[in-house]
């Protein structure tokens, strides 16, 4: 054999030989073992809830009128805002008037809905987060509700009718609930409000003309809505906006933002608009495909960069409203995911991902749409819930350094962690997820912790743990259920991936449904049930090491404390 080749092959041969033991490590699981280093001697900036808050659309329908408690599984253990997207105007149903179609008369007020849904909402031990700003019908002359969301995109044609409106709304929760109680609310001007289908300044078919003119136009209902809400309850109300963001809308959300900081108030004339929260949307595309816009922490950064560049440093950042469009299975009718989750267990390690990119991008909330199979109130708990419920106890601890050494090798995986201690509970929380954007990923990992708790040194502490996976979660039992009962893609109107079952937006087929309800219900409530484990060990030399196995998508929870 010619010398040159010998030498050629005895390069060659090593590195294809290497390849092959890559992959066959892959395949075979051996190279999927992960190691963090958690070190709590240091620690870095406290968390937010972030799952503090929840979406409703609208109050039509009071959802919240005579609403209990789930005592089982309820979401205000950790949920601190209910968010009504649309409860003050845009439609005939929705504008808080005694006729709403009446032009004549334009202050025959009506806030009893919108009342009843807030007391609602503060009986369950939560606080409403109101959306303002769509404009009644009968205040915009052009009012029309056949484009987008079917409701009025227009300014109102009398700003100060308008302001009259919302000062009204303010006085009457006042007068029901008390200044100090209305002051712990939260309030936003719109959803989306750069988006066409929520709100435009014309109907310009010029893009420069329509984007100018619905930027001034919402600048300047944002003033008067404001404004308006500052005259009742003072200069410390909590008052913000929310805007698309993730993708373009008409026009670039940067112009409300500086006019906020530097421009002229269109109601006082004065500098600046009061402006305490800044929020967008956040949507990615299916499971497995991600948004074609900004990812997360891209979305929060660039409306946070043009607010402190402007001098606003003091706002708070979250998502008013995402996760995920559509299924990668169709319905009837649409592939729409009603409760924009997936049921899989999938979900749970993509929350957790989302959680732990909110954690080291200071980004303060992602508000949900739902949690329980029956949306907010009512249903068993899907793995949303519970991975929601437990990020939430990581909230005022503070933020520690977890470093992963990557010793294993998944193409494509996300296997990552985030830990925290809280000081007041002397608590050291640790979550951690096996991710791939794949709903086919099969591989389990190996994840070892080696914490440094001098604090703990000497002492006795318990370990509780809890795993999110199969195991907790009813989706699984219900896929299979299906075939068994054949209950096919027909049998739904949305997406039949959404784990919101109980709705017959999701299930409407009445057969299906009482099967569902009647022979496989009580078995799902047994198989969404999360049962921690828990033992005591006591620390050597500050030092704790942990060791657990997830399988694909599953997510970990430890709790480390003193034992009592």
């Amino acid at each position: 054999m010619p010398s040159a080749l010998v030498k050629f092959l005895s390069l060659i041969i090593p590195l294809i030989l290497s390849f092959f033991g890559i992959i066959g490590g892959i395949i075979s699981g051996d190279d999927n073992q992960f190691t963090f280093s958690v070190d709590a001697s240091k620690t870095g900036e406290t968390l937010s809830n972030p799952v503090s808050n929840v979406n409703v659309w609208s109050i039509e329908g009071n959802p919240f009128v005579n609403a209990t408690k789930n005592e089982e599984n309820n979401i205000f253990d950790f949920v601190e805002y209910v968010q009504f997207m649309q409860c003050t105007g845009g439609t005939g149903t929705r504008d808080l008037f005694k006729d709403p179609l009446d032009r004549t008369v334009l202050d025959d007020y009506d806030f009893t809905v919108l009342i009843e849904n807030c007391r609602g909402v503060v009986d369950l031990g939560g606080k409403p987060l109101l959306k303002l700003g769509s404009v009644p019908l009968k205040y915009s002359e052009k009012a029309a509700t056949d484009v987008g969301f079917n409701m009025n995109r227009y300014p109102p044609d009398d700003y100060d009718v308008y302001y009259d409106y919302i000062k009204a709304i303010a006085e009457a929760l006042v007068k029901e609930f008390g200044r100090e109680e209305v002051l712990t609310w939260r309030f936003g001007v719109m959803t989306e409000y750069e988006n066409y289908d929520w709100f435009v300044g014309s109907d310009s078919e010029d893009d420069e003309i329509l984007a100018k003119e619905s930027a001034e136009a919402y600048c300047k209902l944002y003033d008067y809505t404001a404004q308006a809400l500052v005259d009742v309850l003072g200069e410390d109300v909590f008052v913000g906006a929310h805007s698309m963001t993730v993708t373009e809308g008409v026009w670039d959300e940067a112009i409300f933002i500086e006019h906020c900081a530097k421009d002229k108030n269109y109601k006082t004339g004065k500098t600046g608009s009061p402006i305490k929260y800044l929020s967008a949307s956040f949507y990615d595309s299916t499971p497995g495909e991600y948004t074609d816009g900004y990812t997360l922490p891209e979305t929060i950064a660039y409306i946070r960069n043009v607010a402190e560049r402007n001098g606003l440093t003091d706002l708070i950042y979250g998502i008013d409203e995402g996760r995920i469009l559509c299924g990668v299975n169709s319905g009837a009718n649409n592939d729409e995911l009603l409760s924009r989750t997936c049921g899989y267990t999938y979900q749970a390690a993509y929350d957790a991902r989302l959680i732990a990119q909110m954690f080291n991008n200071d980004i303060d909330y992602f508000s949900a749409w739902s949690y329980l199979s029956n949306g907010l109130l009512d249903g068993n708990p899907t793995v949303s819930y519970h991975v929601a419920k437990n990020a939430a106890k990581m909230a005022g601890a503070k933020l520690l350094r977890t470093d992963n050494t990557e010793e294993g090798r998944i193409i494509g995986g996300e296997i990552d962690a985030v830990s925290a201690f809280n000081e007041e509970t002397n608590t050291l929380h640790i979550m951690a997820y096996n991710f791939k954007n794949d709903l086919d990923y099969k591989h389990d990992v190996e994840l070892s912790f080696n914490i440094n708790a001098p604090q703990f040194d000497g002492k006795k502490v318990k370990i509780t743990t809890y795993t999110i996976d199969d195991d907790c979660n009813y989706f699984d039992e219900w896929v299979e259920d299906r075939k068994t009962y054949n209950i096919g893609n027909d049998c739904f109107n949305w997406s039949p991936d959404d784990p919101q079952i109980d709705s017959p937006v999701t299930l409407e087929n009445q057969e299906a449904r009482d099967i569902y309800y009647n022979e496989l219900y009580s078995k799902y409530t047994e198989c969404s049930k999360l049962v921690p484990t828990e033992e005591t060990v006591t620390v050597e030399n500050g030092k704790i090491t942990l060791n657990t196995n997830l399988d694909p998508h599953a997510v970990v929870f430890y709790e480390i404390s003193e034992a009592k």
